[in-house]
């Protein structure tokens, strides 16, 4: 899977492949990567609750509007098939006869931390925002900053939790959740991020998307 959107603002289209190719992999036992840029350039979908919000290409977009997109269209094509540019300013090329990944349906999930959890366990990765201001700094370790804006910016991949990490801000092993972000291997852990969890640090819980995948057969 390609995990650098380069200077893209399209963040949210890897928020949602990532989403999508874990809930692929638990309805069928197939992981594929799936098309980021597919997202780019041929969703335009709006948030029906907030005029004007909709899915724009590098200048951003959301996860659940993506994912209505990809309800609506039949699913998302292979990356090998819709590789990334990185720029918005091509045309849609999808063909729906490559499709290999489709949405039966997704949900937001309750700002319940251990909701969140078991809907992790159960589901797969989910997509979640989350207020980036501290991961422009971050190198390492658990993030557990004292004061964080709830103003969601940025979209990652919630990929799974811990229990026993050094949080160097607070000199004590807190819980926390592990995203993985989409702004290179070099960055961070790996390209991974680890954040506090119990306390909805940075928004992290206010917008969590979950996504069940259609099961398929080959034919």
């Amino acid at each position: 899977m390609n995990a650098n959107q380069g200077s893209c603002g399209s963040c949210w289209s890897f928020s949602t492949t990532g989403a999508m190719e874990g809930a692929h992999f638990l309805a069928t036992g197939k992981l594929e990567s799936l098309s980021e840029q597919q997202l780019v350039d041929c969703d335009h979908e709006c948030d029906p609750d907030e005029p004007g919000s909709c899915d724009s290409g590098c200048n951003g977009g959301l996860m659940n509007s993506a994912l209505e997109y990809t309800l609506k269209a039949g699913g998302l094509m292979r990356e090998q098939d819709y590789p990334y540019t990185g720029t918005d300013r091509g045309t849609c090329k999808f063909d729906k006869t490559k499709v290999v990944a489709s949405v039966a349906n997704f949900s937001v999930v309750s700002l319940d931390e251990d909701q969140i959890a078991a809907n992790l366990v159960k589901n797969g990765p989910l997509a979640v925002a989350i207020n980036a201001v501290f991961m422009q700094t971050y190198v390492g370790g658990v993030s557990c900053p004292y004061l964080c804006s709830k103003r969601l910016d940025h979209g990652v991949l919630l990929v799974g939790y811990g229990s026993g990490a050094y949080a160097p801000i607070r000199l004590k092993e807190k819980p926390y959740w592990i995203i993985k972000n989409s702004w290179g291997e070099t960055w961070g852990e790996n390209g991974f991020y680890k954040i506090c969890r119990g306390r909805n640090i940075c928004g992290v819980d206010s917008m969590v998307s979950t996504v069940a995948a259609v099961h398929t057969t080959s034919h």
